[in-house]
């Protein structure tokens, strides 16, 4: 009997029954074989928050390329899938769904039912995620699937938790952080997304104490004047040496705050005097630290003002900005206002403007973890392709500061710190302590805060291999080979992965880290590959 092909070709008709095939028969799967050499590649792990992009279509083919060339080398080769629990991606996309379909909030819903919820989104759109993985006909192990918050990749954050802590690269303390109004949470330096915006900066006089015509300063963020707690000039500025150790009258407040030398304020910016607010800047921050002044806080977590506004308590900060700046106006306090160019931090997933806001969080001390990671790349232990994506990453880890890796969220991995409720004592462990070792109580309460979604994903190369196991996964396919990934993740993810290797593993995670890029594919793209296969 003749058969006729179709006219057009439909993928149903063949390629989820090839793939089943492919993947029955055990075609992508990885034997630890001593007589072969490994070669390993993780998957960047998607979040399960939606739906794979034309990004990771390119990322994943150029991964797919590498494996099956390795794989017909003869190399036992390794593509290792999974996902990501995207904390406050998901958080969200979970809390909204629940707030439209039954219209009550997550806190009314309460916390362990909540999370159940977000186990049943990750079922859902987890394996949404993993079919369409499949569609792309990617040779991936998939009996070795991970995902960020199964149970062995919670130990391993755990173990690295406490690791990092009892060696004091961990602490608690009350620092300036990022904060974001509408996800609730505080975001590390990397999560907030700079834009240079068209604003204004407005001048106002800030009157002597003693009566005198005091001193001017501009400011972009006004509504944060309630906060003031003095005026810096540079100490070589003649302009305002008379007035150094003198006080000045925050306009219609009439707090007094002293005029103050430090080297932070540039003669040549402004007026060259600058309003120091402890509690909404990361520069006054450090100012007032070492001037040792106090750090009032005038905006509360939602945006709004807070006590120390007066009669703005309550209004939006950027409302209160208004009216704030209308009534120093009609009181004849407003020099000028200018239009100029200003760098705007967002929240990378909501684009909410961020509020600088003194909070107790947990951070990681980084210094002293970025050094081995700097000296990988330049001794070429960690190779970047390109090689100009590895300025990317030296520029972010010589410039580093102390990560901040709590979140005010519940979808994540909970951080393990026990506070005593008798007597306050504080206990970091892997396992629920028993007794307080101060008081002898047993009635303890856990941390309310989660980790920041990328200190999971920093343990990725060797968590998914069983770490801190010592599985025979792990001693055959660690370090793996090739990261490939995306330059916007160099710092949110490469560095992080990098240090925590060196950290916990003594080594690094991975030999290559190839940038994919749209604009690489074709001979550039090539080229790249044949650096890191050999070919």
């Amino acid at each position: 009997m003749e058969k006729n092909l179709a006219k057009t070709y439909n993928p149903k008709d063949f390629e989820d029954r090839i793939y089943e095939k492919w993947e029955k028969s055990g075609a992508f799967k990885a034997i630890r074989d001593p007589n072969k050499k490994p070669f390993t590649i993780v998957m960047p792990p998607p979040n399960i928050t939606g739906q794979l992009h034309m990004g990771h279509a390119l990322d994943q083919t150029l991964q797919d390329v590498l494996t099956r060339w390795k794989r017909m080398q003869g190399f036992s080769a390794l593509w290792l899938p999974g996902t990501d629990h995207a904390s406050i991606a998901t958080e969200v996309k979970v809390a909204d769904k629940i707030r439209n379909e039954e219209g009550i909030t997550k806190e009314e819903l309460g916390r362990e039912e909540f999370l159940k919820r977000a186990w049943e989104w990750k079922h859902l759109y987890g394996s949404r995620i993993t079919e369409q993985v499949r569609k792309l006909g990617n040779s991936c192990d998939w009996e070795r699937e991970r995902f960020t918050m199964d149970e062995g990749c919670n130990k391993a954050v755990i173990e690295t938790f406490v690791k990092l802590y009892e060696k004091g690269s961990i602490y608690r303390g009350n620092r300036l952080i990022n904060w974001c109004p509408s996800c609730g949470t505080s975001l590390s330096d990397a999560e907030v997304e700079h834009e240079d915006k068209t604003g204004k900066y407005y001048y106002f006089r800030y009157p002597g104490a003693d009566g005198s015509e005091g001193i001017s300063v501009a400011t972009s963020r006004p509504e944060t004047m309630f906060g003031d707690v003095a005026i810096a000039v540079h100490p070589e500025d003649e302009r305002y040496k008379h007035l150094i150790g003198k006080l000045v009258v925050i306009p219609l407040v009439g707090t007094e705050i002293p005029v103050i030398a430090d080297s932070y304020p540039d003669p040549e910016k402004g007026t060259g005097a600058v309003k120091i607010t402890p509690a909404h800047d990361p520069n006054d921050f450090e100012v007032g630290e070492r001037h040792q002044l106090g750090s009032p806080t005038c905006i509360n977590a939602d945006a709004t003002m807070g006590k120390l506004a007066g009669k703005y308590e309550g209004m939006d900060r950027f409302d209160c900005r208004k009216a704030w700046v209308k009534d120093l106006e009609d009181a004849g306090y407003l020099v000028k206002i200018e239009e100029k160019v200003i760098p705007i931090g967002g929240c990378y997933r909501c684009d909410t403007v961020i509020e600088p806001r003194l909070s107790d969080q947990w951070f990681v001390k980084m210094h002293e973890l970025a050094q081995p990671a700097i000296q990988a790349a330049k001794t070429k232990d960690l190779i970047h392709v390109p090689e100009r994506f590895e300025k990317i990453y030296l520029h972010w880890l010589e410039n580093i500061r102390d990560w901040c890796i709590s979140r005010q969220l519940w979808w994540g991995h909970r951080i393990p710190a026990y506070y005593c409720q008798d007597c306050g004592e504080m206990i970091v462990s892997a396992t629920p302590p028993e007794k307080c070792g101060k008081c002898q109580s047993s009635n303890f309460k856990q941390d309310e805060d989660v980790l920041d979604t990328w200190f999971s994903s920093a343990l990725w190369p060797f968590s998914t291999l069983g770490w801190p196991e010592q599985t025979e996964d792990l001693k055959y396919f660690f370090p793996t080979d090739v990261l490939v990934t995306g330059y916007d993740i160099i710092f949110f993810w490469v560095v992080r992965m990098v240090f925590s290797s060196l950290e916990m593993m003594g080594e690094v995670p991975f030999k290559y880290v190839y940038v994919g890029k749209a604009l690489y594919i074709s001979f550039s793209a090539l080229n790249s590959l044949q650096i890191i296969t050999g070919g």
